[in-house]
């Protein structure tokens, strides 16, 4: 395996999460400018793109609230991932997945923080469902990434535990 998988430089996680930053934007303007809003179209029997704003969190949370909320997570987003670019600067790159986890992350963050100040909500397009009966809440390549960034930290967490103490 090559070194800059094995032990990723800062330089290479930067690449990495503006490359995530422009996939996001870029399928999230796809969405936006080909589908109509609210109007499933199938794409595998589990699967539609379904054009949504998300004006809350995660689960469409606060989305209702009254306005308030679009500047808290603003607010939210922006320290996040400060945090988690500080973080990656701090991690030792022998730690490969935490470092990935933390690009992974702010990459989502900056995704979604980008979508929150300049349209007010969140482009959502990625509706899984099962059955066209269950259906679990639309997402985005950045929240994809959150999820994927999550997942591989809680990896880590089990592969180095000496760090995590």
């Amino acid at each position: 395996m090559p070194a800059w998988i094995r032990q990723p430089t800062l330089g290479w996680l930067a690449v990495l999460i503006v490359l995530l930053l422009g996939l996001d934007h870029a399928s999230k303007w796809l969405a936006s400018s080909q589908l109509v809003y609210g109007r499933p179209v199938p794409v595998l029997p589990f699967l539609n793109w379904t054009l949504l704003h998300n004006e809350g969190a995660a689960f469409s949370f606060l989305s209702d609230a009254g306005g308030w909320q679009r500047w808290f997570f603003v607010g939210v987003s922006l320290v996040a991932s400060v945090v988690f670019m500080v973080w990656i600067t701090r991690t030792p790159a022998s730690h490969a997945w935490m470092r990935y986890s933390l690009a992974l992350i702010t990459a989502g963050a900056l995704g979604n923080l980008i979508d929150r100040v300049w349209l007010g909500y969140v482009v959502d397009f990625i509706s899984v469902h099962w059955q066209q009966r269950y259906f679990f809440p639309a997402f985005n390549i950045a929240d994809s990434a959150i999820t994927v960034g999550a997942m591989l930290m809680i990896a880590d967490m089990f592969i180095h535990p000496e760090a995590h103490q």
